[in-house]
């Protein structure tokens, strides 16, 4: 009866050239995780809100590497500006799952599915995938004016006189 080494221990050569293989394929496999951890740290995701106020990068790990604003966030009332701050970052991070997914595919090919998988799956749940955004609400409408009076032109004279009434009479005062 022989162990699972018995073939390998014949041939001291053999045996060295197999252990040499399989240390070159662990060197191999952790310079494409290398490659891929470098890859993955240049990610950058990008989202906008709708009318171009709110502007925030992500990084694949979803800090916000940055925020802009154009002149139209100063018109938001601080409360809606926090919304859309926190609704266009959720934008950036949910893409972060696919983008690494990518980079992954490129770097490992089909390489360790499960170990993906899991390190997918953890991203997906800390950074899902967002619905389309709403528009920022519109701020409330200036109140309007009553409406105006028919003007009676330069034409016009004075407004026509009332016929009295004598009762009327007694209860007005001018």
């Amino acid at each position: 009866m022989t162990n699972g080494l018995g073939e390998f221990m014949r041939d001291p050569d053999e045996a060295q050239r197999k252990m040499d293989e399989w240390a070159q394929g662990f060197a191999d496999k952790a310079e494409r995780y290398r490659a891929a951890q470098e890859r993955t740290e240049q990610i950058r995701l990008t989202a906008v809100n709708s009318d171009g106020a709110v502007r925030v990068t992500v990084g694949a790990d979803g800090a916000v590497r940055d925020l802009q604003f154009t002149h139209k966030a100063k018109s938001y009332a601080l409360e809606e500006l926090s919304r859309q701050i926190l609704t266009t970052m959720r934008r950036a991070q949910g893409d972060i799952a696919n983008r690494v997914a990518e980079v992954m595919t490129e770097q490992l090919g089909d390489e360790d599915q499960q170990t993906r998988a899991l390190m997918l799956d953890n991203l997906r749940s800390r950074f899902p995938e967002q619905e389309p955004e709403i528009p920022p609400s519109a701020p409330p409408a200036p109140p309007s004016a009553p409406p105006a009076l028919p003007s009676a032109g330069p034409a016009a004279g004075p407004p026509p006189r009332r016929t009295t009434d004598p009762i009327e009479d007694d209860n007005n005062p001018w």
